[in-house]
């Protein structure tokens, strides 16, 4: 594992983390267009900025990163060495945050669909046909 030397290396690399248009997104973006599925891209009326919305069905989708929003938390939070104080509370607020505009968006009629980059990396097929299941539903 590399270990930063400075905060300053520290800090240009997480300047360099985007939050759109990340490879992951990138790549399960491509494939639905591909399929024929037409979707917006982060619509700003949509509660929540999900990345992926599909209008006529009422589905959005969020694509998470493992770090910034605690993929297994609880075994993660243990290993985090430098500024917990900060790093912990910020990425419990994200993953209240992420509950809160779940349970919003279902009262509004929404179908919440979370996948963490790693499953789009590894498994884009079950994806693809977790969404399609998600579209034939919302249809009837």
């Amino acid at each position: 594992m590399y270990k930063f030397i400075t905060s300053k290396q520290r800090s240009k690399l997480m300047a360099r983390i985007r939050s759109n248009n990340t490879s992951p997104e990138l790549v399960l973006k491509n494939k639905l267009w591909g399929s024929g599925i037409r979707f917006s891209r982060k619509p700003s009326i949509v509660l929540g900025k999900p990345d992926i919305v599909l209008n006529k069905q009422k589905i959005a989708i969020f694509i998470d990163g493992e770090f910034w929003h605690g993929y297994r938390w609880d075994e993660k939070k243990k290993k985090i060495k430098s500024n917990r104080a900060y790093w912990i509370p910020k990425i419990e607020r994200t993953i209240a945050r992420d509950k809160d505009n779940n349970k919003k968006l279902k009262r509004t009629g929404w179908k919440v669909l979370r996948f963490w980059q790693h499953q789009i990396i590894k498994d884009l097929p079950k994806c693809i046909e977790k969404i399609k299941k998600i579209m034939k539903r919302s249809l009837k």
